[in-house]
């Protein structure tokens, strides 16, 4: 019987899981490069996976930063991930890729080379642009891999975003990763053709997008909720260990915007904004003003609806016709506006991470 018994585990562990042609065995981890490209200087070009791959059976969830690449906060948020306890207990397996576009993220830029948008690329192809190609990589070598997608952004270059998670609620799985993981804010936005979320919903893989930040700046307080968010996320899956009901009862729920929109410039001018991000304001509420350089021209942009400030541009110097704030509707904006305010308070005084000196 006691020979038997070590046969009988034996038999009973989970398999390998193979990415990129590398066997990875369950209980293990390990960074795989898999050769994307081969630069005109004749300097090789991979696309990094990192593999955790738990002893026990469970979902096999995605997460991935810098599809567009100068969007580097979600780079940090991956990096604190692998570096938690919490993975020696992984159930399933997590597939971390911290930048996706490679390319971009060298040249500090959202684009590729040849200034196609990747998120606008999938499902790609074997043989077309390199942002097809790059795509059709990244979903056959890895994304075919996943059971669970988190794709994790910041705004555009020179805007800001409040910490929001955005998806396509009418798909349930979506919702319950979505309310799991926990930021203040859910925007119902439509799938765009082209994108990774498109992609995923199309073949039944549920998939969150997590925006938090502006491009080529780290945020503190984005990347600690971004950390926290997927660690929720994962608990919600079984993935790791709950935490205690009390804790659970404790958590504030997320709101999900009934719409939102920007509040665009009527004239081209030195932009000052008089609202940060998260605040609740009213309808025709002066939210900045618009100037020239000698003030004898100067606009005021108001608030066309009232609702939650949760995008900002942060650049002075703003065209006719240039998105200025992001507004989202609520039907309960002040209780939402609280629940920001909360949040914010709550990451400054989270010390989940002391080894973790935060950014400044």
């Amino acid at each position: 019987m006691s020979e038997s018994s070590p046969r009988r585990r034996r038999s009973k562990s989970r398999a390998a899981i193979e990415v990129g042609g590398v066997a990875v065995p369950a209980g293990s981890r390990q960074t795989i490069d898999i050769p994307a490209a081969l630069l005109y200087t004749h300097a090789p070009v991979s696309l990094p996976v990192h593999v955790v791959h738990g002893r026990r059976p469970g979902p096999t969830v995605l997460v991935n930063a810098a599809i567009h690449g100068d969007e580097i906060n979600g780079v940090e948020i991956i990096r604190r991930l692998l570096q938690l306890p919490v993975m020696r207990q992984l159930r399933g397996t997590l597939l971390a890729v911290p930048i996706v576009n490679v390319f971009g993220f060298t040249d500090r830029s959202r684009y590729l080379p040849d200034r196609r948008d990747l998120n606008r690329a999938f499902p790609g192809t074997e043989r077309g642009s390199l942002a097809a190609r790059l795509a059709y990589l990244f979903r056959t070598r890895i994304v075919e891999h996943a059971s669970h997608v988190i794709d994790l952004h910041t705004a555009a270059v020179h805007r800001d975003n409040l910490p929001q998670i955005r998806a396509n609620l009418d798909e349930p799985d979506c919702e319950a990763m979505a309310q799991a993981f926990g930021t203040p804010v859910i925007v119902n936005t439509p799938l765009i053709e082209g994108s990774l979320r498109h992609m995923c919903s199309e073949s039944g893989k549920p998939v969150i997008t997590y925006e938090a930040g502006e491009a080529l700046r780290f945020n503190e307080q984005s990347i600690k909720a971004g950390v926290r968010g997927v660690v929720r996320v994962m608990r919600q899956l079984e993935m790791a260990p709950r935490t205690s009901k009390r804790q659970r009862e404790g958590r504030r729920k997320s709101y999900v915007a009934n719409n939102n929109a920007w509040v665009r410039g009527e004239q081209d001018g030195l932009f000052r904004a008089i609202v940060p991000l998260g605040a609740h304001v009213t309808e025709g509420q002066t939210l900045g003003f618009i100037a020239d350089p000698f003030g004898e021209s100067e606009m005021t942009v108001v608030a066309p609806t009232a609702g939650i400030v949760i995008g900002r541009n942060n650049l002075p110097l703003v065209h006719e016709g240039e998105a200025l704030f992001n507004l989202a509707r609520f039907d309960a904006a002040r209780r939402v506006a609280r629940h920001v305010e909360a949040f914010s308070r709550e990451l400054e005084e989270d010390q989940s991470w002391e080894d973790e000196p935060p950014i400044v």
